[in-house]
C-alpha cells in the first residue's frame, strides 16, 4: 500500500495546490457573498465530493483519458463554465431578494440543501486546476509493485477532498462575515449580489477560455 512517505509528499503538494485560490474558491466566496455562510458551507461540501469523483475517475482511467484528449478536457472545462456563467446571470437576476435571505424562515429551508450541494459538485468535478493535477501528479505516487493501484489513487486522493474542506470551509466562513456587514443596508446587500455574480460569469468566462496548449 502508499508508504507513510509518499502520503505526506503527496499531502503537501495538494496543500500547496489548494491554497492558491482557483475556481473553487472564488466560487465559494461568490456563493458566501450573494447567498450567505450556510450555503456557501455546502458548496464546499459538494465541491469536495465533485473533486473526489475526479480522484475516482483517474483512479479508474479517466484521468489517462482527459490528459491524451484536449477534446474531452475542453468538455469538461467548457460545461463547468457555463455553468458558472448561469449560476452568475441568476445571482444578478435575483439580487433584489437578497434580503430574504436574512429572515429565518429562508435560513432554516432544508430543501435548498441538495440544489447548493449539486452546485458545488458541478464545480468541483469541472474543475481543470485539479483534473490537471490529478491526472499528472497523482500517478507519479503509487508503487505498482505494492498493490493495487486504482486502491492507492483512492487513498492518496482523499488528501484533496479533506484539504479543500478546511480550506475552502475558512474562505467561506470569512466571505460570510463579510456579507454579514453587507446586509446592514439593503442597496449595499443588492450591490454584493450583482458583484457576486459578475464574479461568477467572469470566472466561468476566464475557464472557458482558460486551459492546455494542445
Amino acid at each position: 500500500m502508499v508508504s507513510g512517505g509518499h502520503f505526506a509528499a503527496f499531502a503537501a503538494l495538494t496543500f500547496l495546490m489548494v491554497i492558491v485560490p482557483g475556481p473553487s474558491v472564488l466560487f465559494t466566496i461568490s456563493r458566501a457573498l450573494t447567498i450567505g455562510r450556510r450555503d456557501a458551507l455546502l458548496t464546499v461540501v459538494g465541491n469536495a465530493i465533485g473533486v473526489y469523483t475526479q480522484v475516482v475517475a483517474v483512479a479508474f482511467g479517466l484521468g489517462a483519458i482527459v490528459s491524451e484528449s484536449a477534446a474531452v478536457f475542453t468538455a469538461i472545462k467548457l460545461a463547468g463554465a457555463l455553468y458558472l456563467v448561469y449560476l452568475g446571470a441568476q445571482a444578478i437576476r435575483k439580487r433584489h431578494r437578497l434580503t430574504a435571505a436574512f429572515t429565518s424562515e429562508v435560513r432554516t429551508t432544508p430543501g435548498r440543501a441538495p440544489a447548493v450541494v449539486r452546485d458545488g459538485f458541478v464545480v468541483g468535478f469541472a474543475n481543470p486546476k485539479s483534473i490537471v493535477f490529478l491526472a499528472a501528479i497523482l500517478p507519479q505516487f503509487v508503487n505498482s509493485s505494492a498493490g493495487s493501484v486504482p486502491a492507492q489513487m483512492l487513498l492518496l486522493g482523499l488528501c484533496l477532498p479533506v484539504i479543500a474542506l478546511a480550506c475552502d470551509s475558512a474562505w467561506a466562513v470569512v466571505a460570510g462575515q463579510a456579507r454579514d456587514w453587507f446586509a446592514r443596508s439593503p442597496r449595499r446587500l443588492e450591490l454584493v449580489g450583482g458583484t457576486g455574480g459578475l464574479m461568477m460569469i467572469g470566472l466561468g468566462t476566464t475557464l472557458a477560455f482558460t486551459g492546455r496548449k494542445d
